[in-house]
């Protein structure tokens, strides 16, 4: 239906900024009454509004992987319940990889149809990582599942609420199966709170501007959303580029697997075509097709307008293509605990094949990985099990003009933080014996500009019987520089035993049991380099010997720099002039 209201410039404002707020004020309203710190600590999750039809119309900032998700969450729903099936009151719970959930069964999506004087004109929805969903091993995500069922419980876009009214049986049968009830069910009713704080401003927003005013607003911003990312469009080079790797392993000893892309530009199109990547994989490291559009709605955004407010309508022109049943775009039944690191992989291709063509908006390669870490065990001081679920920071690839940023978030996960020291020490049994940024030795991202660097990050067990299980990809192929600059350093983790004895390095993890004074040691990878690192200014690599981010006989091998290591003084070496 198209609406022929028109609509005066101001109010247009008024209602774009509005729903933008209305985006907001759902995220802020998750986190605040959230029981799991995944979620009010990491923000691992996303909320937002949809048209009627289930087109995005805006979402507030959390996890980059998420955009998009909320669409598919209720294009599914839509499909279960057409017609007259979708009440007001209702809330669906969906989590399948498979059937518009997009990543894995630990992020469980809730949709609540919005209706005005009785006329469905938008959904509320949330998707956000329960600490746990049942499955065989705490954290319910895993790196050596052979099947989904494995994962945990799945939620095929059921009615949580009918016309209002929980479902108890629903409730109930979560509250059987998840190792932390308490947790996962305080997180569901803070994502229904989130739901009709979503459902009661946009009513709020009709009763003050009409109904028809605001139906019109929104498909004039999706409308303005297109022309935005067109007019962007335009100002891309134009023809085919390409770009391949790897994923390091399915987790299960397998691999590692070929991924490709072939990027096409003209004035009207952004096509990214997969096909020829490896078919999907007996481990977890799978990824249906909803999780690679979110992942490649990421960076067409970065490519094309950052800056741009998120909406679907600014994705109209991108095209995706894969092969059925590949590793980026898996069916059923195959497992997708670790579906992340084939998002980012893919991701990553469309990056890398247009890094060099684009250097205003793209830097070098990046640690890439999410660097999943779940540790379970028993509190030194309480005996009740607890359950650390949290992603890693690391080094971002340097750009044509600055340095890479250092201990940052991979890209899919955007928004999102850290456990504090505090918290961790407080709520887990395990203390923290370093948080730090990583020291290589080994000159990687080196550059003109250097790759930001990763970080060490130890946790020390405080009881026996722990078992940790990672899930660090970017382990065996590396960051990679640009125009000369150093590839970065892979992510790795070790295990310090209480013994003195240092098992690893290892990349992907299942369940490595710790004792009392066992330290993991998770490290995590520096970014790519820019440019020839000769080209570096002298008195910055000195400055860079000062800060231990590279050592003197680094300085003058790779840098050609000779650094006095007392004073820190410098000349520069036969080897930088031209």
């Amino acid at each position: 239906m198209t609406y022929t209201t028109t609509i005066d410039p101001f109010t247009l404002e008024i209602v774009k900024d509005s729903l933008l707020a209305t985006g907001d004020e759902m995220f802020a309203a998750l986190a605040r009454t959230s029981m799991s710190p995944i979620i009010y600590e990491v923000l691992d999750y996303a909320s937002g509004l949809t048209d009627a039809k289930g087109n995005l119309l805006t979402q507030g900032n959390g996890v980059t992987g998420f955009i998009g998700m909320l669409t598919f969450m209720v294009k599914e729903t839509l499909a279960k319940y057409p017609g007259d099936k979708l009440k007001e009151g209702d809330i669906i719970i969906i989590n399948d990889p498979y059937q518009g959930g997009g990543s894995h069964l630990s992020d469980v999506g809730l949709v609540m149809p919005i209706f005005v004087d009785g006329e469905l004109i938008a959904f509320s929805a949330n998707k956000a990582h329960w600490t746990e969903v049942g499955g065989k091993d705490p954290g319910s995500f895993t790196n050596d599942s052979v099947d989904i069922f494995q994962e945990g419980l799945q939620f095929s876009c059921l009615k949580l609420y009918d016309e209002g009214k929980v479902s108890d049986v629903l409730v109930e049968m979560i509250r059987s199966n998840v190792r932390f009830p308490e947790l996962s069910l305080g997180d569901m009713w803070a994502q229904v709170a989130a739901l009709k704080t979503g459902n009661r401003r946009l009513n709020e927003l009709c009763n003050k501007h009409t109904t028809e005013t605001i139906l019109a607003a929104i498909e004039h911003l999706l409308d303005h959303g297109e022309v935005m990312a067109r007019e962007e469009l335009k100002k891309l080079p134009k023809g085919v580029f390409y770009a391949e790797d790897f994923i390091d392993t399915d987790g299960i000893g397998n691999g590692p697997f070929p991924i490709k892309v072939k990027v096409t530009i003209t004035d009207d199109e952004f096509i990214c075509d997969f096909r020829g990547s490896s078919p999907q994989v007996p481990g977890p490291m799978n990824c249906s097709k909803t999780g690679l559009t979110s992942a490649v709605r990421a960076i067409f955004l970065a490519i094309t307008n950052p800056e741009q407010d998120v909406n679907d309508g600014v994705f109209r022109p991108l095209r995706i293509l894969t092969d059925p049943k590949s590793i980026m775009s898996a069916e059923r039944l195959v497992p997708v605990s670790n579906y992340f690191e084939t998002l980012l992989g893919s991701l990553d291709l469309v990056w890398k094949a247009m890094a060099p063509h684009l250097p205003e908006r793209l830097n070098a390669g990046h640690f890439l990985s999410v660097c999943a870490v779940t540790l379970s065990g028993t509190h030194h001081d309480t005996d009740e099990s607890f359950l650390i679920v949290e992603p890693s920071v690391g080094g971002w690839g340097a750009s044509n003009r600055n340095d890479g940023a250092s201990g940052q978030f991979c890209m899919g996960d955007g928004e999102t933080y850290n456990v504090p020291v505090e918290v961790a020490e407080t709520r887990y049994g395990v203390m923290l014996d370093e948080y730090s940024l990583r020291q290589d030795g080994n000159g990687s991202g080196a550059g003109e500009f250097v790759g930001g660097k990763g970080v060490t990050r130890s946790y020390r067990a405080m009881t026996d019987g722990q078992a940790v299980t990672v899930t660090y990809g970017r382990n065996k192929f590396m960051p990679w520089g640009i125009s000369g600059g150093h590839d970065g350093s892979p992510n790795e983790f070790f295990v310090d035993k209480a013994d003195g004895t240092i098992d690893g390095p290892f990349g992907v993890y299942p369940r490595y049991l710790l004792n009392k004074g066992d330290v993991v040691r998770l490290v995590t990878g520096t970014g790519g380099g820019y440019g020839n690192p000769l080209e570096r200014d002298a008195a910055q690599v000195a400055c860079d010997v000062k800060n231990d981010y590279f050592t003197v006989e680094e300085a003058g091998a790779i840098f050609g720099v000779e650094v006095d290591s007392n004073t820190f003084g410098y000349r520069e070496l036969e080897t930088r002039k031209h």
